[in-house]
């Protein structure tokens, strides 16, 4: 499935500091939104009760190193890398280069490289295989495999956590909102994206998920109640505006976002991303001191 809109000629160009990090991983158009579909897949038929109870850590592991192995090896797609895009201007605003800093959920690693500018970076992720290949490239990075609920991870060790579209893959979210701000010293800062329910789940057409892939959508709201058990959100936006139907299909498009890019630059993506249209929700969040 292709993503029916433009985000690869409406992102900045790339002589911008944060596009010339990302321009290693800059994808065909059409390659990299397929993956993001894969990767998102939305129930077009209901699941079995309890379904995401059937699926143990194995299946999840399984699951996701043949996902990272098949997609995000291979590319890095429009939305991850508008993520990224948003993650590196939020760190740059911290002015610090000395922070110790964790992704979680990090996948093949592609993004911890970008964050080393910032500080010390350590990645950990289920996909046991894909960080074996991830130590080899980037030997200066930690990669840790297994289940982040179960590391033994030291407590208050880190300044900044970085979590890109891993929430909507947990079972129970709020014991990994917990373990998060167990590892965040004390104002140390939460960054996080999701997928956003209201756009996935009203305005696109995504296919059910795969054995071994959990599914936990939530709403703007829903986020907000979650991260405010824990800590006090800062920020909270919206990003990579699209649909699959209806006007917001015309609006979101390839079509009408390249000519509007050429007259205004990026002002009509950023107004539908505060109107709520992003594929994705980001939130800066910071643990009380």
């Amino acid at each position: 499935m292709m993503l029916p809109f433009g985000w690869r000629n409406r992102m900045p160009a790339v002589n911008h500091p944060i596009q010339r990090a990302l321009k290693p991983f800059n994808a065909p158009y059409h390659h990299c939104c397929r993956a993001q579909c894969q990767k998102d897949k939305w129930r077009t038929r209901p699941r079995p009760p309890h379904a995401d109870s059937m699926e143990t850590i194995e299946s999840q592991r399984t699951f996701w190193n043949a996902w990272n192995a098949e997609n995000r090896e291979a590319s890095v797609g429009e939305i991850s890398r508008r993520q990224a895009e948003i993650i590196l201007e939020w760190l740059g605003q911290i002015n610090r280069n000395d922070l110790a800093i964790i992704e979680v959920g990090c996948g093949t690693g592609w993004l911890c490289p970008l964050l080393t500018r910032f500080g010390q970076v350590t990645g950990t992720d289920l996909s046991d295989d894909v960080l074996r290949r991830a130590q080899v490239r980037w030997p200066q990075i930690e990669f840790i495999a297994g289940d982040f609920a179960a590391l033994p991870l030291k407590a208050e060790a880190y300044d900044v956590v970085v979590s890109l579209e891993v929430l909507s893959h947990i079972a129970d979210q709020q014991a990994f909102i917990s373990q998060i701000a167990r590892l965040l010293k004390p104002g140390g800062v939460l960054l996080i994206a999701t997928q956003n329910r209201t756009v996935l789940a009203e305005r696109c057409h995504i296919p059910p998920p795969r054995p071994g892939q959990l599914r936990n959508w939530v709403d703007r709201e829903e986020l907000q109640t979650l991260l405010q058990s824990r800590f006090h959100v800062e920020r909270l936006v919206s990003a990579s505006p699209v649909a699959h139907k209806g006007l917001r299909r015309l609006l979101t498009g390839q079509r009408v976002n390249n000519a509007l890019r050429g007259v205004i630059g990026d002002r009509w993506r950023d107004f539908l991303e505060r109107r709520g249209w992003g594929w994705t929700l980001m939130a800066m969040a910071r643990k009380s001191r």
